[in-house]
């Protein structure tokens, strides 16, 4: 199971023939990431800006060698794309659409985990994947992120990803790969499968993490860091001025029981040895220092 993606990487983009998945997938083909098809059982054999159209994922992929999907489908037909695109035979999926039920999220990521464990799920309610200079999965405007390296991106927030990159941008810093892995209760990749995969590539030399209120996937994330990772991680974590017991936005982003707050979460990752900023501003100026000294 894989996250990372490059220019050589095939897509099916379920969706395509909808205005958001065709906007999307235009500007994604334009940055350089291999569009080979889109899905519609009522439009098969058509096509969308050249892209041909087809009935299924399945027979995408035996007619394009497609390994990967991007879903732009409404809410409620995320739970039998993601199953289409599992059985099509595509190893990573990537769920942009938001407002999908938890309970078909729990259902998809659990079923996947059973019976598919060699598919990557991201999302739903991500920006999606991008590789600069390389490819662009999703949402994501390609021009706020510098290709090069050395520091690779996970956030859960997605307006947030967009800042991380364009802090870095500004502090002439380049990117492997930043990864938008939502904000949902169930989230298909998490910020440790991230840690994992750039603690393992040999391209990233350090990480920026970026977090927010809610649940305890950053604490989760700090344990990791501070038992099983060599590379430095500076942090920012979104929510500090939340009132405990309010939802902020995204499903998964409700502080209760004084658990899931920013600062416990700041004070988890200061523990684990990671540089954490009050603003993302300041988490860029620090991810900017580690590099001065890699």
């Amino acid at each position: 199971m894989s996250i990372f993606i490059d220019e050589t990487t095939k897509f099916v983009y379920q969706g395509l023939t909808g205005s958001q998945g065709r906007f999307y997938g235009k500007l994604n083909r334009e940055y350089g990431t291999q569009v080979v098809a889109g899905t519609n059982p009522k439009k098969a054999g058509t096509d969308v800006d050249g892209v041909p159209i087809f009935a299924s994922v399945a027979e995408a992929v035996k007619e394009t060698g497609a390994t990967g999907s991007c879903i732009f489908i409404p809410a409620p037909g995320v739970r039998g794309a993601v199953m289409d695109a599992a059985e099509g035979g595509v190893t990573f999926i990537v769920v942009i659409t938001e407002g999908v039920p938890a309970h078909d999220e729990a259902w998809f990521f659990n079923e996947l985990r059973r019976n598919y464990p060699d598919v990557a799920l991201l999302g739903p309610n991500c920006p999606g994947i991008i590789s600069p200079g390389k490819a662009n999965v999703g949402i994501t405007a390609g021009h706020i992120a510098k290709p090069g390296g050395p520091v690779g991106i996970v956030s859960r927030s997605g307006t947030l990803t967009y800042q991380a990159l364009w802090e870095l941008k500004a502090n002439d810093i380049g990117v492997t790969t930043c990864v938008g892995i939502g904000g949902d209760p169930v989230p298909g990749t998490s910020f440790i499968d991230c840690l994992q995969a750039f603690e393992a590539d040999p391209e990233t030399k350090a990480v920026m993490m970026i977090g927010e209120i809610g649940g305890s996937a950053e604490e989760e994330a700090a344990e990791f860091i501070k038992t099983s990772m060599t590379k430095p991680v500076a942090s920012y974590i979104a929510g500090v001025t939340a009132p405990p017991g309010k939802k902020m936005g995204h499903a998964g982003a409700i502080v209760s029981g004084g658990k899931g707050t920013a600062r416990a979460k700041m004070e988890a990752l200061e523990d684990a040895g990671v540089r954490v900023g009050l603003n993302p501003t300041e988490a860029g100026d620090l991810m900017a220092e580690i590099v001065k000294t890699l």
